[in-house]
């Protein structure tokens, strides 16, 4: 079942008003859903507004510590002044998603394999703004994961190979996009091979199209140190499955 604001908001509303959180602070049992061995999942309003009309869907691993602290410190300002749940998941949602030096890499990435010239915007910076009508961020698995208390990877355990962690995605992502107006006809980039790989594994059952997904995408981590290598190696086809994918209905 998924979690919601709806279920937490009596709990973030007993958090002190502040822009930023330690992990003392929220990864706490109020906020923790599951956890096996080394593995804990943990309560974060960052993936629940759904922009059904997107054209272009960024698909990472989990929110990050960080994306957690930001997103739970915006619901709990929102909440403060407002109970409109749906605008306050939004704010969560627009706040959250890719935040710093992670979006930054993200935008320049984006724009060197065009996908700015075939949505027609001067660059991928319009995603995040006033153009983010094209846009729909989302996480395979839409809470925090930790290992031993640091931001899950993909890699320990192998996210394809754990099922403790693949049930949250067949349970929460693959309805998610189910829920799009227009999935079949969606670009859909992968933050990392740990995403790429769970995406084509889901090819498997005819939930995405392989044709679809932004084969060769590097992740946008500073910690990548060979984002600019492959995204270079990967340039020439990227930019053809993005002009496959993005069609002329702007």
């Amino acid at each position: 079942m998924k979690r919601t604001l709806y279920d937490y908001k009596d709990k973030i509303m007993k958090l002190p008003l502040k822009d930023k959180y330690s992990k003392e602070e929220i990864l706490i049992s109020d906020f923790l859903i599951e956890k096996e061995n080394d593995i804990e999942i943990y309560y974060s309003p960052h993936n629940e507004y759904i922009n059904c009309k997107a054209r272009v869907f960024i698909v990472g691993i989990t929110p990050g510590f960080q994306q957690m602290s930001t997103a739970i410190s915006i619901a709990r300002r929102e909440l403060k002044s407002s109970d409109d749940i749906k605008e306050i998941q939004y704010k969560c949602k627009q706040a959250a998603r890719f935040s710093g030096s992670l979006r930054n890499n993200l935008i320049s990435m984006l724009n060197e394999v065009e996908i700015n010239k075939y949505l027609k915007i001067d660059s991928c910076s319009e995603l995040f703004g006033d153009k983010d009508y094209l846009l729909h961020t989302v996480s395979l698995i839409p809470y925090s994961v930790f290992v031993k208390g640091q931001n899950y990877s993909g890699h320990t355990p192998k996210l394809i190979r754990s099922e403790f962690l693949m049930k949250y995605i067949h349970e929460n992502f693959v309805d998610e996009l189910k829920e799009l107006d227009n999935s079949s006809n969606i670009l859909i980039v992968p933050l990392g091979r740990s995403v790429e790989e769970v995406l084509f594994k889901l090819c498997e059952s005819d939930i995405v199209r392989e044709d679809q997904v932004l084969k060769g995408f590097p992740h946008p981590s500073g910690a990548n140190v060979n984002r600019v290598v492959q995204l270079e190696e990967n340039k020439k086809n990227m930019t053809q499955i993005v002009a496959d994918n993005i069609k002329d209905e702007t």
